[in-house]
């Protein structure tokens, strides 16, 4: 049986929830004064960290957001029509789609990344701190 939970262990989790929620709200909030949506931001960010060969496929994007297909595709639809995002039938298999970013999307996505990449510093140190509590 596992040992119950102290007040300082619930103490830690949630001052990590919060930590959490901090660092999402910053995301959500960085992306909409670079007029974009969180979800255009993770989109640009899911196609750019692909780790596959080549383009990623909306299969892989949808999967890699979390999200159904269609509503991936309906995402990179508004981001195609933005100029963030380009798609195009995979030349090897006609059934997929692959996607990748456009020159605009690829600036848009740098400045970004580089402010998350600082506030991900920040968020490091109070995790390691969190996490030293829960030991």
């Amino acid at each position: 049986m596992t040992e119950p939970m102290s007040d300082a262990a619930y103490r830690s989790l949630a001052r990590f929830r919060h930590a959490l929620r901090t660092f999402q709200r910053f995301s959500e909030t960085a992306a909409r004064e670079a007029g974009l949506t969180p979800a255009q931001h993770q989109l640009l960010l899911a196609i750019r960290g692909h780790d596959g060969e080549g383009a990623p496929s909306l299969t892989e994007v949808a999967d890699r957001l979390q999200l159904k297909l269609h509503s991936a595709g309906e995402l990179a639809g508004r981001a195609v029509e933005k100029g963030l995002v380009e798609r195009w039938p995979d030349p090897t298999d006609g059934r997929r789609t692959l996607v990748g970013l456009t020159a605009a999307g690829a600036v848009e996505l740098a400045r970004l990344s580089v402010l998350h990449r600082d506030e991900l510093r920040r968020f490091r140190r109070e995790m390691n701190d969190v996490l030293r509590e829960l030991d």
